[in-house]
Formats: structure tokens, sequence, C-alpha cells
């Protein structure tokens, strides 16, 4: 190449006095300086902000990193990339070399969730399929390693591009964890915090090999698929209720209005409604009071005086004959051979029915 040609080239070429960057979004985690035809001045200006990492890459190799700061670009501040550069004499003439910012600020409220149940190994209910779904946060704590393993040499990396990859990783890891803390369903549903700090302490040196610190995991609910659900539903129940016997009593008499209300059973599911009623209000007497249903204890019988002599009486006048009088049916007497009374409402039926007219009671056979 020419002289002019080489001469005309620098004329060309720009020279950075400052570099910065300010975040243009909440997305961008890493950002490459534009540096196309254009070399760093000697002495120049490096400004990085809190929540930022500057990191000069050089010939494809990672130089130095830079925290918060204000910094002049010179052998002192760069001693990595003169090494590399074998610049060994204050240099001073400018130089190329790519610059990365990253945003090293925390990302919160991340969302993870599982797409399908996990199946697990449960003390309580054998295998189960279980969700699981919270919140997380993590920030860049190591820019060679991030870039290295993830940005790259990409002009800018995003948030979106590296969330299915945590959140993957975050549900393969959980399903470990919970395999191995050998911690029954229940008992993990009613401990979210401390099943976030199992996970959490599964998933940071995971993290950390990505260049990324994991700072809070939330695990906001577990659950069951629907079916297992009602299952479970069904158990809870059965062990709120405790005494099935008494269970099925109350049951039976919420069953009695639609058994009455029933048109198509007529009578016969009227009075069975209440022959069933009557029954269970005996049962239902016989629990509350155990003395129901008992004889009363009989009193001794008086001792039996000393014999008197009988004193003489004068004759009794004789009586008057008496006109006859009919006889009246005392309620409790007993009926005739062809008729039988209610035992619920007193009303005569006939002996061989079953339910009385009268009030619709079921009656008991004889």
């Amino acid at each position: 190449m020419a002289f002019g040609d080489t001469l005309k080239n620098f004329v060309k070429k720009q020279f950075i006095d400052v570099i910065q960057w300010t975040e243009a979004g909440d997305d961008v985690l890493a950002y490459r300086y534009p540096m196309q035809d254009m070399e760093i001045q000697n002495g120049g200006q490096l400004t990085v902000r809190e929540s930022q990492m500057a990191m000069f890459v050089n010939e494809g190799r990672c130089a130095d990193v830079f925290g918060p700061g204000l910094y002049t670009l010179t052998t002192h501040t760069l001693p990595v990339l003169t090494n590399l550069r074998n610049w060994d004499k204050m240099f001073q003439s400018p130089f190329k070399s790519d610059v990365y910012y990253f945003s090293s600020r925390q990302r919160t409220s991340q969302r993870w969730g599982t797409t399908q149940p996990v199946t697990i190994r449960d003390k309580d209910f054998g295998a189960v399929r279980m969700r699981a779904f919270g919140i997380y946060s993590w920030h860049i704590a190591d820019a060679r390693a991030f870039y290295t393993k993830l940005s790259g040499t990409r002009e800018t990396y995003n948030v979106s591009d590296i969330e299915a990859q945590l959140r993957e990783t975050i549900v393969s890891r959980m399903s470990n964890a919970f395999a191995d803390s050998g911690v029954p369903f229940l008992d993990m549903a009613a401990n979210l915090v401390a099943v976030g700090a199992r996970i959490q302490e599964a998933l940071t040196p995971i993290f950390a090999d990505f260049g990324i610190a994991l700072d809070t995991f939330v695990v906001e609910n577990l659950s069951l698929p629907e079916e297992l659900q009602k299952r479970l539903d069904e158990r809870v129940g059965m062990n709120m209720l405790g005494n099935m016997q008494q269970y099925t009593q109350f049951q039976a008499a919420q069953a009695l209005p639609i058994a009455a209300a029933n048109e198509g059973g007529g009578f016969a599911a009227i009075g069975a409604g209440l022959g069933a009623g009557l029954g269970l209000g005996g049962v239902m007497m016989n629990a509350m009071n155990p003395l129901v249903g008992q004889q009363p204890p009989q009193a001794p019988p008086p001792a039996a005086a000393a014999p008197q002599p009988a004193a003489p009486q004068p004759p009794a006048p004789a009586a008057p004959v008496a006109a006859a009088v009919p006889v009246v049916p005392v309620a409790g007497a007993a009926p005739a051979a062809d008729t039988k009374f209610c035992f619920n409402c007193g009303s005569k039926i006939p002996r061989a029915s079953k339910f009385c007219a009268e009030c619709g009671t079921q009656q008991p056979a004889l």
C-alpha cells in the first residue's frame, strides 16, 4: 500500500475521547460499544455507571474489566491490555479494542413455572404429578463468564435471549430437589419458604457457571393436577368427618325432604321416608341419651303387714239395679281381630294395612 493511501486511511479514522453507555431499555444485558473505523485515544475517558461493568476485548481475548467509576485509559489503567499488546513503553498512539458494557442491576419478578406436571415420589401418596410456579431475581456477577458462555460478540444481548434457558434449568433442578428432599407433598405445600431455599441452593452453582448470581427464589404455589386434587380433597374430607356412622346418619336426615317431595313414589315414598326418619330419630336419641329405651328401676314391694282380726261389719244395703250402659272402646284397648290402631296417630286401620291411611306412617309387621 502506498504511503498516500496509508495517510489517507489514518486521516479517516476517528479517535474516541469518551466511552460511556446509557441503557436504552430494561431488557438489554450486554452492549458492544460501536468501534467501526474508530480507535481509542490515549488518555481517553471511560465512564462506568452504577449497576454497570465494562470489559475490553483485544484480538478476541478478554482483557480488563472495570466496575463503576471514571477511568483515564493509559498503560496504568490497562495493565492486562498492555501486556497483550506488548506495550512496554508508555504507548502514545491510539489503540484499537472492543469495549463491551454489561448491565449488572438485579432483574426482579422473573417468572418460572412447570409447563407440564413433574412426577415425584411421595411418602404419603406414592408417585404423584405436581405443578409449581413462582418468581426469582438475578444479576450478572461475572462479566467474563457471561461473555464467554452466553453473550459473545453480539452487538446486544437481551433478557429474552436467556429467559427460556434459565426457566428450563429451574424446572429440571426443581424435580431433583423435590426427589432428594424426601419431604411429603403436604409438608412441602405448607412450607413454601423452606422449599424455595432448597431449590435456590441447588440452582446457585449452575447460575454461577453462566456468570449470574441468583439473588432470590420464591415458590408461590405447589399443586396437583385437577384429577389428583379431587382425590386429595376427598381424602381430606374423610379425615375431617371422623365418625362415618354419624356422617351417614346426617346424610340420611338430609335426604328425608327429597324422599318426601318425590311425587313418583306417592304415599309409599313418603311413608318410607317417614319410617326412615323415625328410625333415624330413635337412633340419634339413643346416641344422645344412653338411658332412653331402658326400663326404669322397679321399687321393691312393701313389706307384708301382720294380719289383723277382721272387725264385724253390718250388712250392706242392696244396690239398685242399674240400667244397661253401652261399652265405649278405650284408647289402647285391643282392637278387633280384623283391625288395628296406627302406632303414630292412633287411627283405626285394617290389620293387613302396611301404611296408615290418615298419616301415611309405615306400620310394623304383626
